[in-house]
């Protein structure tokens, strides 16, 4: 504690920062720690875990490979890889529109997911009516008369009393409307398929080690995984530069790790600040984000720095405070705080930043685009992943993510908090790893609509935002 703080005043009478996070050199490179230059100066370690397959030759596809046994290995994942090429085509269809008093309505008008086909009792999808969410920073609008209540009596001129007429609507004029109308093929991503590969993306303070559970699951089961360290993070570079750490560059950062690994078929799972980056993925990238996993992740709203956060303070003085900053984060980022939630914490990375980076990772979460329309845009199947404990994310935001998203499912995890993926990394793996398997039955599509009329299955959803001034 000392230190930290003697570090702190050297800190400010100086005006560097006490401690950059370098790239180290890595002592194991059979792990597959690889080291990116996304751009000239900025390097980003990165974790890749390539699962060794059966290398299919000509001869081997042909019929003419050894008679040892391969044989049947190769064919076993040429079937494999002809199932990754089949799914089901999902109809994506839905209005989304802007009117000028803040009002947001979607309309799905294309196939709404039962919740038989994903077996998690929390947050599945129903065919519904009406939902209407409240945001939180929005004022108060008059409510609509209700149209069951009886109209009021109007005396006429003969002493009767006579039902008033309804009052006129006027008519809204839309300030924005978007239409979504494609295909989109989902099917089961086994470990066995050579065309999936799994991105994970830790959020502020974090690092690539927060996912050591996770990787090391899925590796072997013959998943491909990929984990950077963002800038200024576990052994990723840490330029000296506040504009280094918003959103946008740190954003075009991971473009280049997800260009460089993407397959045909990709996965993203994001942490924390880590989903709005998979967010950004799986909307530039339509095409190649096959699924997407947002673990206590927020509400869909744009990203906007808090001016009145305690880390707008001077980097010396964070640095004095980091002890106290470690502890709360150690006591609102784990259900239990014990030995065992501080060696995890430990071995995790998690929390061990320059004061300097952790400033200007908060002070660059500037991202206005994604707002409610833009996460309404994806059209990719999402899995939430929610702590009870959680201290950060309230449950109301995850909540109103599911209902904005097309495709959500929407997980509560009881025992888990901010870092569920490392006190429950059993129940994640199981939980992440039925997604992956996961595929839509649309097998009773046909019968639905003999059931049902189109009118009725259609599923609108109000929302009041702010209005734009």
């Amino acid at each position: 504690m000392l230190t930290t703080i003697t570090e702190g005043i050297l800190c400010c009478l100086t005006g560097k920062a006490a401690s950059l996070v370098l790239p180290l050199e890595s002592s194991e490179p059979s792990d597959g720690f690889e080291f990116v230059e996304v751009k000239p100066g900025r390097v980003l370690r990165v974790r890749h875990i390539i699962p060794e397959r059966p290398v299919v030759t000509e001869d081997q596809v042909a019929g003419k490979g050894n008679t040892d046994g391969t044989d049947d290995d190769v064919e076993g994942s040429l079937e494999e890889d002809n199932e990754s090429n089949t799914g089901s085509s999902v109809h994506c269809k839905r209005k989304i529109t802007v009117y000028r008093n803040g009002q947001l309505v979607i309309e799905n008008l294309g196939d709404v997911l039962h919740s038989e086909i994903l077996q998690c009792q929390d947050g599945d999808l129903e065919p519904c009516s009406t939902v209407e969410v409240e945001l939180a920073d929005y004022k108060e609008m008059p409510s609509s008369p209700d149209p069951n209540s009886a109209p009021p009596l109007v005396p006429s001129p003969l002493g009767e009393h006579k039902p008033a007429p309804p009052p006129r609507r006027r008519r809204r004029k839309p300030k924005r409307t978007v239409q979504i109308d494609s295909k989109r093929v989902i099917s089961s991503c086994k470990g066995t398929h050579s065309d999936v590969a799994l991105f994970f993306v830790h959020g502020v303070g974090g690092s690539l080690d927060i996912w050591g559970s996770q990787l090391d699951f899925f590796s072997r089961l013959g998943y491909e995984v990929i984990a950077p360290d963002l800038a200024g993070h576990g052994a990723s570079t840490a330029p000296h530069i506040a504009a280094a750490y918003t959103f946008y560059a740190l954003a075009e950062d991971l473009r280049a790790i997800f260009k460089r690994y993407a397959r045909k078929r990709n996965i993203l799972i994001g942490h924390s600040y880590g989903v709005s980056f998979c967010t950004f993925l799986a909307h530039e990238y339509p095409d190649l984000v096959h699924k997407v996993v947002m673990i206590n992740g927020g509400g869909p709203t744009a990203l906007e720095p808090s001016l009145c956060s305690i880390f707008q303070l001077p980097s010396c003085v964070l640095h004095c405070l980091t002890p106290c900053l470690a502890w709360s984060f150690l006591k609102a980022g784990f259900a239990r705080q014990g030995a065992k939630e501080k060696q995890l914490l430990k071995q995790g990375n998690a929390f061990n930043v320059s004061p300097f980076v952790l400033r200007a990772m908060m002070s660059g979460q500037y991202w206005p685009e994604g707002d409610e329309v833009y996460h309404a845009e994806l059209t990719v199947p999402i899995l939430l992943v929610h702590g009870m404990c959680d201290k950060f994310v309230p449950m109301d935001e995850d909540q109103r993510m599911a209902e904005i998203l097309l495709f959500a499912f929407l997980k509560v995890i009881e025992e888990g908090s901010h870092m569920v993926m490392m006190e429950c990394p059993d129940t994640v793996n199981t939980l992440l790893h039925e997604f992956f398997l996961w595929e839509p039955d649309m097998s009773r599509k046909d019968s639905s609509k003999t059931d049902m009329a189109l009118t009725d299955s259609l599923h609108t959803l109000k929302i009041n935002k702010p209005v734009d001034k």
